[in-house]
Formats: C-alpha cells, sequence, structure tokens
C-alpha cells in the first residue's frame, strides 16, 4: 500500500514556523545501550543535527531487560531504573553540548518495547514519561506507538517520517535499510516541494537479534565483530529454506515483527551447528529477507541507504549488495549518523506529535488513516 503524506499546514500561530530544540532517545532491540540526540527541526524538512550520544547497558542491566521481553517478571522496577538510565543519558548529552535543559523544548522517548502484537492491537514500550520529565525538567513526548495500534495500524516502524525529511535532492525511488535487532525499510518514490511523498515502509525480518544472541550464547560475545564468525562459516541451504518459510515472508507490507519472532524457528534450525555455521546461517537470513523484501516494493530502489549497527557488518553489507544487485552505500557516507537516526527520528516525531502533525500513515503501519500519535507528559 502507498500513501501520500499529507503534512498539516496550519498558518495560524507562531508554532509552524517555531524551530524546536528536542532531544531524540531510543532503547532499541538490540538491547545495546540507550542512544541520545539532540536536533533543531520545525517538524518538517528543516532539521538541524547537533550532537548525538550513546549510552551503553552494561551486562547486568541487559540481562535484567532481556528477562521481562514479552511482559513477564519484575516489568515496574525494570522500568524505573531504565527510565533512570534515560534521566542519566540525557543530562550527559546536556554537558557534552553545553546546553541548559532549560533551552530544550521537548524530549522523543521511545522507551523500550518489550511487546509488540499488533494483530492483537497490543504494543508495550516501558518507560515512565512523568518521571522522567520531572527529573529532566522538559516537556516529554512518550508512547508514540499506541495510537496507531488502537486506529488498526502496526504501530511500527515509524522513523519513516524522518526518513522521508532527509532524503529531498536524492535521486529517487530509494529505500532507507534500518538494520538494528529487527531490520526495517522505508521506500521512498517521490517528493514535492511541500514535502509530500510515495512511501512505504515494513519490518523486513531479523536484523542483528538472532545473531547477537547466538554468539552471545555460543561464543560468549556480545556480537560478531564485523562479521568475522559468520564468514568463517558454512550455511546449509535446506536450513535457511525452513527459516524462509516462516509465514511472516508471504504477508504484505505493511507489516511488522516482535524482536523475539524467529526464536522457535531458529532454534530449532541452529540444532547441533558449530558457532561459525550458526553465524552463516543467521546472516544469510537477514541477507535473502531483506532482498525478498524488494519484491514488494512498487518500483525497484535505484539506492539502498543502509543505517543501524547491522551497517558495520561487512558480511551483512556485502551480503546486500550482491543480493540486491544495486546502489548499497553505508549511510554516514551521505553525512548522516548511522548509528542516530533513530534517536534523531523520535526527536522529530515528538516535535511533529506535538503540533498535531501525523507521524504514521497507511503505508508505513497499515493504519486506515495518516495520524497522529504521542503522549505529552509536562515537566511540572
Amino acid at each position: 500500500m502507498i500513501d501520500a503524506i499529507a503534512h498539516t499546514l496550519d498558518t495560524n500561530g507562531m508554532e509552524n514556523s517555531h524551530t524546536w530544540t528536542a532531544i531524540g532517545l531510543m532503547s532499541g532491540t538490540s538491547m545495546d545501550g540507550i542512544d541520545a540526540a539532540l536536533i533543531r527541526t520545525d517538524g518538517r524538512d528543516n532539521i538541524e543535527v547537533e550532537r548525538f550520544r550513546s549510552a551503553p547497558y552494561d551486562a547486568g542491566f541487559r540481562d535484567r531487560l532481556r528477562s521481562i521481553l514479552g511482559g513477564q517478571g519484575q516489568v515496574d522496577e525494570v522500568e524505573r531504573d531504565l527510565t533512570d538510565l534515560h534521566v542519566a543519558a540525557v543530562q550527559d548529552l546536556l554537558v557534552e553540548a553545553d546546553l541548559p535543559a532549560s533551552e530544550v523544548d521537548l524530549v522523543g522517548f521511545h522507551g523500550h518495547t518489550i511487546l509488540h502484537q499488533p494483530e492483537l492491537g497490543r504494543t508495550w514500550q516501558i518507560g515512565d514519561g512523568v518521571r522522567l520529565a520531572r527529573a529532566l525538567g522538559i516537556d516529554v513526548v512518550a508512547d508514540l506507538r499506541s495510537a496507531d495500534v488502537a486506529a488498526g495500524g502496526q504501530g511500527a516502524p515509524l522513523a519513516s517520517a524522518y526518513h522521508r525529511a532527509l532524503v529531498g535532492g536524492l535521486d529517487l525511488p530509494l529505500a532507507v535499510l534500518n538494520v538494528g535487532g529487527v531490520a526495517n525499510v522505508t521506500w521512498i518514490g517521490s517528493t514535492s516541494d511541500i514535502g509530500e511523498a510515495e512511501i512505504l515502509a515494513f519490518d523486513t525480518g531479523p536484523g542483528n537479534a538472532l545473531l547477537d544472541d547466538w554468539v552471545a550464547a555460543e561464543a560468549g560475545i556480545p556480537f560478531d565483530r564485523d562479521g568475522e564468525i559468520g564468514r568463517s562459516g558454512k550455511v546449509e541451504r535446506g536450513r535457511l529454506a525452513t527459516l524462509l518459510a516462516h509465514p511472516y515472508f508471504e504477508r504484505p507490507a505493511p507489516k511488522s515483527l516482535d524482536r523475539d519472532d524467529f526464536i522457535e524457528s531458529a532454534r530449532t534450525a541452529l540444532m547441533g551447528l558449530s558457532v561459525a555455521d550458526g553465524a552463516a546461517l543467521l546472516t544469510a537470513f537477514t541477507v535473502e529477507t531483506i532482498a525478498r523484501a524488494a519484491n514488494q516494493f512498487p518500483t525497484p530502489a535505484k539506492r539502498w541507504i543502509v543505517c543501524g549497527g547491522g551497517r558495520k557488518n561487512s558480511a551483512i553489507m556485502d551480503g546486500f549488495a550482491q543480493a540486491l544487485g544495486v546502489d548499497v552505500v553505508d549511510c554516514d557516507t551521505l553525512g548522516w549518523d548511522g548509528d542516530a537516526l533513530e534517536a534523531q527520528a523520535f526527536a522529530y516525531l515528538a516535535v511533529r506529535s506535538r503540533l498535531g502533525l501525523t507521524v504514521s500513515f497507511p503505508g508505513t503501519t497499515g493504519t486506515p488513516r495518516a495520524i497522529t500519535g504521542g503522549v505529552l507528559f509536562p515537566k511540572a
């Protein structure tokens, strides 16, 4: 499904031309830490990237976070501690930027997804917006997915509106691919002077999560650095075919995934494999699912721009280039910060939410209509 992003062009009031100073916070499905990004934007096409920092989770907190996936265990305690870690991340970012909190208009707080079942009308991102706003003394916009899910959408992916804002002047159609714990893609077919776009977005399948979990369990390391382990292994095609038979890949876009949707099928496929062969299989799985995603585009993308942690795995990047047969580039070569992009997106979406502009669209989440979202938590 393709949808035209219709911007709200309200000419009344100062907010429409105001440049907001906003911080975006992202704790992604890789569970490696908190990304915090400072931008200035009007919530439309004007974006100035100011600062970024990442605050890694220690192994103990990562284990605690993993223990509540699915909504089990000590969710309230982990949510409190997660929120406090976000407070510290923002405070550290402000120190680095030499910027007082009083000069920040808004924080976009993604929280951390522990359950995502949009087909059941459920999505759950932990994070206490009230606690964060009061601790920082800055207004916070959080819960950006729930309105979309309540309207019948997938609630993900949400960064597509930001991707559209970044690609002005580039040759279209193109695809922006984020390879985090789960991989998602935004296909952008055209843009106009007022910022409308033909756009399609969806989760393509696994990103880094299965591979990270495998090497952590089997080799005691957090990830396959530069794809070295995967390169040393051999892909068993029969096992790969079994993974690719998952019904998700037959569903039309837009569509989205929970981090753990492939755990059971992967566990079976990996049984009896060496560390290297398992890493090779999971690397091939990520590459092949993204190549298949291209079949859902209305017209082929002339270029794929890759962001997220997966772009640092050369085995994955080489696989993309070979499988897709078009130009595949690391987004950093365009002057984007591939580590910061999702955090920047949630700063941007928070501003759009505050202005009452749409943040999700039929072509990006399957919502019946373009809608805004997010809940405002005032600083006092």
